[in-house]
């Protein structure tokens, strides 16, 4: 399986230590399957950077197998679609207040446009059912995130490209 990271950077080793806590699936390192996705997420995080000419935007591609996700040398999580679970673990883990132990979590990640409809259902605005219907009618992404250096290590570089 191929995965994608956008950064402002070449990735060749993953470090957990550097990565951003309060995100979906919690402090890890974050790869797609899309090429689409890992691309506009390395242009977000070098606008966020200042947009310069001496910040760029990289994506780093990866090689992983996708049997390992089914191991049980690992501890996995997989959200197959947009689920109140998936929801919920998504909001405590933005708010800090989650915790897990999974090694490694694949699971739906929306469009830029989406990220308003968790919001609404994080302050309550929204309520589970009229979130997922939200998110239903929109392209969702995947997105494969690495939590412990075991699982970071079965990541294996293959190139980087300038956007």
């Amino acid at each position: 399986m191929r995965l994608y990271h956008g950064s402002t950077m070449t990735v060749r080793k993953p470090v957990i230590s550097r990565a951003r806590s309060k995100t979906d699936f919690g402090k890890g390192f974050y790869t797609t399957t899309s090429r689409e996705q890992a691309e506009k997420w390395a242009q977000i995080k070098k606008k966020r950077e200042g947009d310069n000419a001496n910040i760029r935007a990289i994506v780093s591609v990866f090689e992983f197998d996708e049997k390992l996700l089914n191991s049980a040398r690992y501890n996995t999580m997989h959200f197959d679609v947009a689920t109140v679970e998936c929801l919920d673990f998504v909001v405590g883990n933005r708010k800090g207040v989650m915790t897990h132990d999974y090694d490694i979590i694949m699971g739906p990640v929306a469009d830029d446009k989406l990220y308003a409809t968790v919001s609404l259902y994080e302050n309550g605005v929204l309520d589970a059912a009229a979130a997922i219907e939200q998110l239903k009618a929109h392209r969702l992404f995947d997105q494969l995130s690495f939590h412990s250096p075991k699982a970071c290590s079965l990541l294996s570089f293959i190139e980087s490209f300038e956007i």
